[in-house]
């Protein structure tokens, strides 16, 4: 183990930007974060501004060097995980982005992926991604602003455009944007875990496929050079906190939780709550077929080794409906409040709350669906919709674990969890419930920074191997399941007659 004493990691998700010092016994010793504003310029757009999440990643470093009292010269290394389909477009020559970044949530490129999907078929796309053929995805993003943003194809033309997601983007700047690294001109790449999420990746191979990018007319010039998750990419700039750290991890969200939570052996998974949830299954080192409803993705690769695969179930609202009932209704001031006002009753009162707010992902993949709150009565209140709003959670996992099920013949012994909505105790009841078996939490309520530490650990050696992260997961607090059977099947029956009843509205 090297002399210096802790890994740092800057999570960069939908909402905040984090950054965590981590210990060698995978303690969290200290954290930062600033929140960036989400633009909604109109109806399904959702954006980013790049150069706020810049930044804001710059202030987090900065901030949490001055809380340790620390310098470069006590951190080992630095890891990056990222919200993953969100997608940046920049001129090289000024670092400048060409527009704001579009994220993950955001509608507006249906047609763009309509042409594609007539060009080669949706077949085919699962076929080469693993990926059902949704605008969830990078690709019909950058798609649009090639199409869409002014002087974008001539800039691509020019050899002057770069694409990136938020991990190749923080990367970027962080190696010297258009000043150059330590080590030569700035980094532009990504990982196999966030490339896997562009739609342009080949998940065989994992190189960027040609039919692909044909396919959508995307140019290849623009795009990352894809590594592995866990190795040194470059070291930090001399201007601000870090210089000379070397760059060692990346990987996305989702992925860097399920590494952190140590699902580190086929079958084992884990479920993170955060704005959605993502159930991720670990499947071994051979990509999943493609199957209606779940992702085939890659989970990580370690240096040279061959990469690892999962099968993911994406949810798109979960905690965001939390936050709706918050702030669109205010029916709460904080996000915590919601466990007391669902307990002040003793069920639903028959509401269901389909939070579709921009359509459903995994595993029905409905573009067309929206938000519907149904089965009101003068009985129902808003301790009801509360209530309603929580079990959606629960009901939009099991619905993946059950297509999990099917597609990997595997059945949950076990799960796994993280996030902020796991430290709600009614919440993790009902949903051991619904996935009649134990829902289990670890020490850290978040694992996507952990993930990403431990990733650019090993790169240099301050871990010496994954039974290392193996034996840093503690269980913290176990759910067993309590329900009886006919309850259980009856309400996960109501939600999808709700369900239904929000399809084919847009």
């Amino acid at each position: 183990m090297p002399s210096s004493r802790y890994v740092i990691a800057l999570d960069q998700d939908t909402v905040f930007t984090h950054c965590s010092v981590f210990d060698h016994d995978g303690n969290l010793v200290a954290t930062t974060e600033r929140d960036h504003r989400q633009i909604l310029p109109s109806p399904g757009y959702v954006e980013h501004d790049p150069m706020e999440i810049w930044k804001n990643a710059r202030l987090t470093l900065a901030e949490v060097l001055a809380v340790m009292e620390i310098t470069s010269n006590d951190v080992a290394a630095l890891g990056i995980t990222n919200q993953r389909e969100t997608a940046v477009l920049w001129d090289k020559t000024t670092g400048l982005p060409i527009c704001n970044a579009i994220v993950w949530q955001d509608t507006r490129s249906h047609a763009c992926l309509d042409e594609v999907v007539n060009k080669i078929g949706e077949d085919r796309i699962r076929e080469l991604t693993g990926l059902p053929p949704t605008i969830y995805f990078a690709a019909p993003r950058i798609k649009w602003m090639l199409d869409n943003v002014d002087g974008a194809r001539q800039l691509a033309d020019e050899g002057k455009l770069l694409f990136g997601t938020m991990d190749t983007w923080l990367i970027w700047n962080l190696t010297g944007g258009t000043q150059g690294s330590v080590d030569g001109p700035a980094k532009h790449i990504t990982d196999v875990s966030n490339a896997s999420r562009t739609m342009l990746m080949n998940i065989e191979t994992c190189t960027w496929d040609d039919e692909l990018l044909e396919a959508f007319d995307i140019p290849k010039s623009i795009l990352p050079r894809i590594r592995s998750s866990s190795d040194v990419f470059g070291h930090v700039r001399r201007r601000g906190p870090l210089p000379g750290v070397p760059i060692a991890g990346i990987l996305g969200d989702q992925q860097a939780a399920a590494f952190g939570q140590a699902c580190l052996s086929v079958g084992e998974a884990k479920i993170s709550y955060g704005t959605g949830n993502s159930l991720l299954l670990n499947v071994g080192s051979e990509p999943a077929a493609p199957a209606d409803g779940l992702i085939s993705t890659v989970f990580y690769r370690l240096g040279d080794d061959e990469p690892v695969y999962a099968l993911e179930g994406s949810i798109a609202v979960t905690g965001l409906a939390v936050r709706w009932l918050r702030d669109n209704m205010g029916f709460f001031n904080s996000s915590d409040d919601i466990e007391a006002l669902a307990a002040d009753v003793e069920d639903n009162g028959g509401v269901y709350f389909v939070p579709a707010f921009s359509g459903i992902m995994a595993p029905r993949w409905r573009d067309d669906a929206r938000g519907t709150i149904v089965g009101l009565t003068r009985f129902a209140n808003r301790n009801h919709i509360a209530r309603a709003a929580l079990e959606a959670t629960s009901y939009q996992t099991r619905e993946v674990a059950e297509a999990m099920r099917k597609q990997a013949d595997i059945q949950l012994k076990t799960v796994k969890v993280d996030g902020a909505m796991t430290e709600n105790n009614l919440l993790m009841q009902f949903q051991a419930d619904m996935l009649n078996c134990p829902v289990v939490r670890g020490r850290l309520r978040e694992n996507a920074s952990l993930g990403a530490a431990y990733a650019a650990g090993l790169a240099v050696h301050f871990w010496s191997s994954t039974d290392e992260i193996r034996a840093n997961w503690i269980p913290n607090d176990m759910w067993r399941p309590t329900m009886d059977e006919n309850t259980r099947e009856e309400l996960f029956h109501n939600w999808n007659k709700a369900v239904e009843r929000s399809l084919d509205w847009a």
